[in-house]
């Protein structure tokens, strides 16, 4: 049952989503009300990433909120999961090709686990997380990310060309 609290609709067990199209779903409540092209965006993504998830209609603003996904019947928390799935996809570096420097702006040709990609990095010192475990994240002038799980196991050259900004 959907509980409505200032306008904010926090969803349960009574209520549906089913998928609309590419990562968009349809909510449909309990009392009947159905919204179209809804986004799941996760409030918390790195430390609640099963809870607190919003969804957006096409204008950005929130329709509800999925508390937690075990709030959600089974059919329900799959459409969710992989609309998630869709949006969050990260590639995994797994070796670095090239990094240039022009004007301040890196750019980077790397091997993922989904091909080759280039991509731009405006501030090295914002955008690149390193971590005590040998895990970077690394964040793009067009806000997408990527992952080094663990940069001790890059290969020489890789580790070469990223021990500059580092």
């Amino acid at each position: 049952m959907s509980i409505q609290i200032k306008k904010r609709i926090f969803l349960g067990k009574n209520d549906s989503i089913i998928h609309y199209e590419n990562n968009l779903v349809t909510l449909r409540l309990a009392n009947g009300e159905v919204y179209e092209r809804l986004e799941p965006r996760k409030l918390f993504p790195v430390s609640r990433g099963g809870s607190y998830i919003t969804l957006l209609n096409t204008d950005g603003k929130e329709i509800a909120v999925i508390r937690d996904m075990d709030e959600l019947d089974i059919d329900s928390a799959v459409v969710v999961e992989n609309s998630l799935n869709d949006y969050y996809l990260v590639p995994f570096i797994t070796g670095i090709i090239s990094i240039t420097e022009k004007s301040g702006t890196l750019t980077w040709r790397v091997k993922t686990n989904r091909g080759e990609k280039s991509f731009e990095i405006r501030n090295r010192n914002h955008d690149i997380r390193v971590y005590s475990d040998g895990c970077i994240r690394i964040r793009d002038a067009d806000d997408n990310r990527y992952i080094i799980e663990d940069y001790y196991t890059l290969d020489k050259h890789s580790l070469h060309l990223l021990s500059s900004d580092l």
